[in-house]
């Protein structure tokens, strides 16, 4: 016997099986935010509006396009003329191959349900893409004949029909139908449109692919006049007329949509590239991330600027970092929200609020480079925040600044992964267009908004992408280097094979790969990857650092002297080393070698850290593989000597210095009556400014003063880290429910079959059909409810709500306390709460 055609959706899902369940309940995770008490209550929720916009928004462009198709076919629809909708009376090949996996995916997240000579799209899918006068269709279709008609005059009507050339007849009903059935056929159609003017049917041509509505004046031009009066076109209101459905696709070849795209454009490549050189290429830009992020928190390790009362870094602060970086504010902006992200930076949380460097910083300091990089990879990988926004407007006009509020994008880490997935299906060192990165993943996601006023946010993420992708280092030269795909959990690369005489290979250029300017087909491209769990996300950069670190530089411990007063880092060096370097000179160049360059200043910074002339000496024999140059032994012993020799404490502030000479000059020089100096003793001068303030105006003059203690001591003015309390990093924003695990789909449909079939087996009756209710005492009541909780029976009971209205109801008590009985209404079909001091009684079901 042949299965019954399901007569609602709640019908259709539960002639489904297990599995197919689970693939909807993972492909439309809300549905399953609570878990539904039975299918009827799923098929509900399936149906809202908040849950169809969404599953509407994940469809690919076919599958949208077919279910805009369907918006505009008869309700119920065959598979003929949904396929006569999308491929039009001459048909195509391209949309017969691709229209059943569509139509397949509509059913399958239950959006269209039906057997194929009934095919219904659930009602609000229909009422959100059925073309009306405030939300023009998709398809650029107007209203039917009989939608359009509604509200006509019967004489109207009838003039039509008549002047179409079709009989009279006695109502509006039948002259509705004869004229839509006129529309609908091709040959009567043409001979009618055969009898109008050039100027009629450019008329036409104008609304055929929408809109559908134009204006007309109180008297209408013949030509206008001549397609009103035999309904190709028909008014809607005062001044508008519109074409109707059936016309449109009589014009249209009886396609729904002017350019169907069953399937997703190939990628375009605009370069092909060793995997070697690919490799070699992402790992230098991501030895430079790391070090540039190191970099930025090293510029804030006192503690960096402001936050602002909104939160955020002030314009200014981004300007300034973007300098010390010596990048641009966007990249700027970047590098800040990926510190952030992998949970390095953060406010201190004070008074004075700043930002700074967070205890995992340090942590993250003494890792190996390798695995640095994975932790930035991975936190820019699932993070939410997006720099790329940075400097735009949020809905209240207000500007979005780094490290502020506002920044998260829910689709970002998704799009983020599509990218490098798309990447990882090309050939190896294969990189595609950027442009073709787009167009595929618009064609995934089509754009959202009104036709002509689509937010095109995804193609905006996926831009960002590809570029913060390149900065970082998971791709080289625009292809997906090998720890870029261990990052993603994809499969290793296979060994080129090389390609046969006249054959075409998959390998790098010269080896007969893709050349720049090839259409990849489709199915080199068509590769799924899916997001890791957070477990799996950290085995797989666990095996991506491993990738990496033979390919990034193994740190130095020398430095080349140069007679100018400079030295050359031929590499990145270790870390005391640098830290050393970086207080005993300053930076003048970075790159492939980072050049240092000694000053008076920087000496007399080494020295007020503490250091002597004698550990300078030492330490620059001992890590430069050239001699010391005599010009540098000059500049230390030159700074040292001087160094000290004057002494500057607190009376407001003091100078003491055992040359009184020394003194004198410096009373006699014009650039000290600023500081108001007065001699106290023949060794000693005075002054009303603070200490800092005497330091800077004395060293501005050339000398070399040192700060002292109230034990006269020299203070060591080493810098002080400033770290905020732990941190952790920014949660990522989901977007909507997270997809459910295994052992959550499993449990949740083991509830919905088990309340389905409560609900769906046919009940006993109560003993008394119409009768009055039953009367039990409290203590009975009580007794017979924890009883049927136990039994797991249903029972009968009678009812009186707040409102004093009495009911008949039967119950299975799940539970009995505090005065309320939780149980399964078979009634309303759902669980509620009855307070036991409302139910009249309880009496057992009769037996069938």
């Amino acid at each position: 016997m042949s299965t019954p055609a399901p007569r609602s959706l709640a019908e259709a899902l539960r002639g489904r099986d297990d599995a197919s369940l689970a693939e909807l309940l993972r492909a439309r995770p809300d549905l399953i935010t609570p878990v539904p008490t039975d299918l009827t209550q799923l098929a509900t929720r399936a149906g809202t509006r908040a849950s169809v916009v969404r599953a509407l928004e994940r469809l690919d462009r076919f599958a949208l396009q077919t279910a805009q198709a369907l918006a505009v076919a008869a309700d119920p629809a065959g598979y003929g003329d949904l396929l006569a909708l999308m491929a039009g009376d001459e048909g195509d090949p391209a949309v017969d191959a691709a229209l059943p996996r569509a139509l397949g995916t509509l059913r399958e997240q239950a959006l269209v349900w039906g057997a194929d000579d009934r095919l219904r799209l659930v009602r609000t899918a229909r009422e959100l893409l059925a073309p009306s006068p405030q939300h023009p269709s998709p398809t650029g279709l107007g209203p039917t004949v009989r939608e359009a008609t509604a509200g006509m005059s019967p004489g109207r009507i009838q003039e039509i029909v008549t002047t179409a050339g079709l009989p009279s007849t006695h109502d509006s009903v039948s002259a509705i139908t004869a004229l839509t059935d006129l529309f609908g056929d091709r040959r009567r159609m043409t001979a009618l449109l055969d009898g109008a003017s050039a100027e009629s049917r450019e008329v036409l041509q104008r609304l055929v692919w929408g809109p559908p509505y134009g204006q007309v004046t109180a008297d209408p031009a013949p030509r206008l006049r001549w397609l009103l009066d035999r309904g190709l076109l028909l008014p809607t209101a005062p001044g508008t007329v519109v074409l109707p459905r059936e016309v449109a696709l009589h014009l249209r070849g009886g396609r729904a949509h002017r350019t169907t795209e069953p399937l997703p454009p190939g990628l375009e490549v605009t370069g092909t590239h060793r995997p070697q050189v690919v490799d070699a290429t992402a790992a230098g830009q991501a030895y430079t991330a790391v070090s540039t992020v190191e970099e930025l928190l090293k510029d804030w390790h006192e503690g960096g600027p402001a936050v602002l009362r909104s939160g955020g870094l002030s314009v200014r602060d981004l300007k300034r970092t973007a300098v010390a970086l010596d990048v641009t504010e966007p990249a700027a902006a970047f590098w800040v929200e990926l510190a952030y992200a992998a949970g390095l930076l953060a406010s201190d949380g004070e008074a004075d609020e700043r930002y700074a460097a967070t205890p995992a910083y340090d942590e993250w300091l003494e890792l190996p480079a390798a695995e640095r990089w994975a932790r930035l990879a991975e936190a820019w990988l699932t993070a939410t925040r997006t720099a790329g926004v940075v400097g735009g407007r949020d809905a209240k006009d207000r500007t979005l600044s780094a490290l502020g509020p506002g920044l998260d994008r829910s689709a970002a880490p998704e799009v983020r992964h599509r990218v490098l997935t798309l990447l990882a299906g090309l050939p190896e060192g294969a990189s595609p267009s950027a442009g073709s990165v787009l167009a595929r993943l618009r064609w995934e996601r089509p754009p959202r908004g009104p036709v002509g006023q689509e937010d095109d946010l995804r193609g905006r993420l996926a831009g960002w992408a590809l570029s913060e992708a390149e900065t970082l280092g998971v791709t080289g030269r625009g292809a997906l280097s090998e720890h870029g795909r261990a990052l993603l959990g994809a499969p290793a690369r296979r060994p080129a094979e090389p390609s046969a005489p006249g054959g075409s290979g998959t390998g790098a250029a010269g080896a007969g790969g893709p050349g720049p300017g090839d259409k990849l087909p489709v199915h080199h491209v068509h590769v799924t990857l899916e997001p890791l769990s957070p477990a799996e996300q950290a085995t797989a950069s666990a095996a991506a650092a491993r990738l990496l670190a033979p390919l990034l530089p193994e740190p130095l411990d020398h430095v080349l002297l140069q007679a100018d007063l400079t030295a050359v880092a031929p590499g990145p060096l270790r870390r005391p080393l640098a830290d050393t370097l970086d207080v005993l000179a300053d930076v003048e160049s970075k790159g492939g070698a980072t050049v240092y360059r000694f000053t008076p200043g920087s000496v007399r910074r080494a020295l007020d850290a503490g250091r002597t002339a004698s550990d300078l000496h030492a330490f620059l024999a001992a890590h430069s593989r050239t001699p010391v140059p005599q010009p540098l032994t000059y500049l230390i012993d030159d700074v040292a000597r001087r160094h000290g020799h004057l002494r500057v404490g607190a009376a407001s502030a003091y100078v003491r210095c055992d040359d009184d000479a020394m003194l004198n000059e410096i009373l006699a020089d014009r650039r000290a009556a600023g500081l108001r100096l007065r001699r106290l003793a023949p060794t000693v001068l005075a002054t009303r400014a603070d200490p800092a303030t005497l330091l800077d105006g004395l060293r501005a003059m050339g000398y070399a003063p040192a700060a002292e203690s109230a034990e006269g001591d020299v203070l060591i003015t080493r810098a002080d880290a400033h770290r905020t309390p732990p941190r952790s990093a920014p949660e990522p924003v989901p977007d909507g429910p997270p997809a459910p695990d295994a052992t959550l789909l499993a449990a949740a449909i083991r509830a919905i079959r088990a309340g389905d079939r409560a609900s769906t087996t046919p009940r006993r009756q109560p003993p008394s059909a119409g009768g009055d209710l039953p009367r039990t005492s409290s203590a009975e009541t009580l007794a017979t409810m924890q009883a049927a909780a136990l039994t797991g029976e249903a029972v009968w009971i009678g009812y009186v709500n707040a409102e004093g209205a009495a009911s008949q109801r039967v119950i299975a008590p799940i539970r009995v306390e505090g005065g309320f009985v939780t149980a399964y209404d078979h009634t309303a079909d759902e669980v509620r709460t009855y307070p036991l001091h409302r139910v009249t009684g309880v009496a057992e079901l009769a037996e069938d």
